[in-house]
């Protein structure tokens, strides 16, 4: 085993129960330590899926609000050109159905944009959760071909594990650490 923070290689027998304490000590630091960053790092891919939901309702949102605002838009000048038609006799009849149709046309061109906007805040919401995903993918990759060069032997199985499947190992690590500590706080005598 190479001591992390020295490189030194690590006497493979105590000397004694003392010696033996101190190193079953920095070993169960080590491993802690080891666990901590794990689980910070696998945690990338659920603030990714977070983050792209986020996204994806915001999209929906500003879409619904685009629609509303050109519908709204549409009638304000509907109601207008209605009004401006009854007040003029003929000559503002036909006026009025030209404005009319101007303002429908007018609020389908605001709908349609309003559409396209939308359409485009979702992909791009769609496009930034895949990047995210596929970095959270290549991250956790990556903590596996780390994990399968520096981790010591024996733990090693614990620690791609960990990685595959944060949750339970998390679960297991801290119970393992609670009766690690119970077990150092209260020796049997």
């Amino acid at each position: 085993m190479t001591d992390r923070t020295t490189g030194d290689h690590a006497p493979s027998g105590a000397k004694g129960p003392d010696e033996l304490r101190r190193q079953i000590e920095r070993t169960r630091s080590e491993l802690g330590d080891t666990v901590e960053e794990l689980a910070g790092k696998m945690d990338v891919k659920g603030r990714a899926r977070a983050r792209a939901a986020d996204l994806r309702d915001k999209a929906g949102a500003m879409t619904v609000q685009l629609r509303s605002t050109a519908a709204q838009a549409g009638h304000t000048v509907h109601d207008k050109a209605t009004q401006a038609g009854h007040k003029v006799q003929d000559r503002a009849v036909q006026a009025g159905h030209k404005v009319q149709d101007r303002a429908v046309q007018a609020g389908h061109k605001a709908q349609d944009r309003a559409l396209e906007a939308g359409h485009k805040v979702q992909d791009r919401t769609l496009r930034a959760g895949e990047a995210t995903q596929g970095g959270a993918t290549r991250t956790g990759h990556e903590l596996e071909r780390r994990a399968e060069h520096s981790v010591p032997g024996p733990v090693r199985p614990l620690v791609l594990a960990a990685i595959r499947h944060p949750r339970p190992a998390l679960i297991v690590g801290a119970a393992v650490i609670a009766v690690a500590v119970v077990s150092w706080r209260y020796p049997k005598k």
